[in-house]
């Protein structure tokens, strides 16, 4: 690395002193933010738009019924996200590049094209989320609306170039909003703390309806490009001389996901006590994005309407860069093409603007986008299950049977559900779901 101004970067910094801390050179609590940001920027995913309107309709229509859907969604996020980050720092590959590296050919070229596709519903969803947030906002065309979030995500997305820590730094404060967004929201909102308290460890399903909300809740939960991201934002983030330094490495990195895990679930439980507190009684049919937000005026106040588009925006912006980012780790790692940002950014948001330009209801888009998410899914989530199962890649550092037998299960239950959402999409019986 030449000598000059990127010595003293902050990412080179950020290098230094986890290298510190690893060597017993520095301490205190400050020291453990130096390990924080692979898993902010994956609970990106945990807190795109594509979960508004889910959310949304999960409290209007059932109050705080569900809330205990959301745990049990994100503490599976949680498993597979540290699965992921532990296969990153065990292998210094990232799952791409571990698929490209142990299937055949013919299925990694099927793999890279599945989590392509899905990489761009991906930015379909969080695209159109942050275009309709602006569009409502700033009362703007929802075309408009893209081309002002294209243009900041590509800004943000330059940060990149400078190394991995200021984008860490990004996302966080944009996630920070989020959270503070939500905060606001439950503070303004009459929240019943005693029934959401029961609805967060009671299982209940009221109807069939409601187990179709819940199918939504959890089958789209654990997004295919976090699993892939998650893995390469570890793989060579902090040099490690030693095995006693990686088992140091892979306790703060448990640490981080269960905390930047914790925080994504923690907001999306806003988001159904805010709808139940604004929507189940009198309104309990609110389900879209737009309705909510000219319904929360009425009911909660005009801030409380500015808050939740603030929430939406942001959430919007930094899920597509999150997704850019995404998408360049899959091809690179698939293919070992690494293409200019611009590219890609340019590639994975041409289909949202295709489906503003044909009239395509929003909404619907988002909803659809869901289920291409839900086809892709299993590539990376079975890989990633049979690798970190495997002593001749994780050596010493195999999953324990406890934490194997607790992925097939959650991969099942994930998996499961995501083939009911795909079966009542496309019009198949599913028993349990008539009526």
């Amino acid at each position: 690395m030449p000598s000059g101004r990127r010595d003293s970067s902050i990412t080179v910094r950020t290098r230094s002193g986890i290298a510190a801390v690893l060597e017993g050179k520095r301490g205190g609590p400050r020291s453990i933010l130096l390990f924080a940001g692979p898993a902010i920027i994956a609970s990106i995913a945990y807190m795109d738009p594509g979960n508004y309107a889910t959310n949304i309709q999960a409290g209007a229509g059932y109050g705080f019924a569900l809330l205990w859907v959301v745990l049990m969604a994100n503490l599976i996020a949680m498993l597979f996200q540290g699965l992921s980050a532990r296969l990153g720092i065990v292998t210094g590959s990232n799952l791409a590049e571990l698929c490209r590296d142990h299937f055949p050919r013919p299925a990694v070229l099927a793999m890279w094209v599945v989590s392509e596709i899905a990489a761009m519903a991906t930015d379909l969803a969080e695209f159109l989320g942050g275009a309709i947030g602006l569009a409502l906002l700033f009362d703007m065309p929802l075309m408009s609306g893209m081309v002002v979030t294209a243009i900041v995500t590509y800004g943000i997305l330059m940060f990149e170039a400078r190394g991995f820590r200021p984008i860490e730094l990004i996302i966080g404060a944009l996630v920070a909003v989020i959270g503070l967004c939500y905060l606001i929201e439950i503070i303004i909102a009459p929240i019943a703390w005693g029934d959401a308290a029961w609805g967060m460890v009671t299982p209940q399903l009221p109807d069939a309806a409601a187990l179709t909300i819940a199918v939504g809740i959890i089958g789209a939960t654990v997004m295919p490009h976090a699993i892939y991201l998650h893995s390469g934002l570890t793989q060579a983030r902090a040099p490690l001389r030693n095995e006693e330094e990686r088992r140091k490495i892979l306790k703060f990195s448990n640490i981080e996901v269960v905390l930047a895990l914790a925080v994504a679930g923690m907001v999306n439980m806003a988001m159904v006590m805010m709808a139940a507190s604004a929507f189940h009684n009198g309104h309990s049919d609110v389900a879209e994005i737009e309705t909510a937000y000219h319904m929360l005026t009425p009911l909660l106040g005009g801030a409380a309407a500015a808050v939740f588009l603030v929430s939406l925006i942001v959430s919007g912006i930094s899920s597509s860069v999150v997704g850019t980012m995404a998408g360049q780790m899959i091809m690179q790692g698939f293919l070992r093409i690494r293409i200019p940002v611009w590219v890609r950014r340019a590639v994975t948001m041409l289909p949202a603007f295709a489906v503003v330009a044909a009239g395509v209801n929003a909404t619907d888009a988002l909803v659809m986008s869901q289920v291409v998410l839900s086809i892709a899914l299993p590539v990376p989530m079975i890989a990633l299950v049979i690798f970190t199962g495997r002593a001749d890649i994780m050596g010493p550092y195999v999953s324990s049977r406890l934490v194997r037998t607790l992925a097939v299960l959650g991969a099942g239950v994930v998996l499961s559900l995501n083939f009911v959402l795909l079966a009542q999409t496309f019009g198949l019986p599913i028993p349990g779901l008539a009526g």
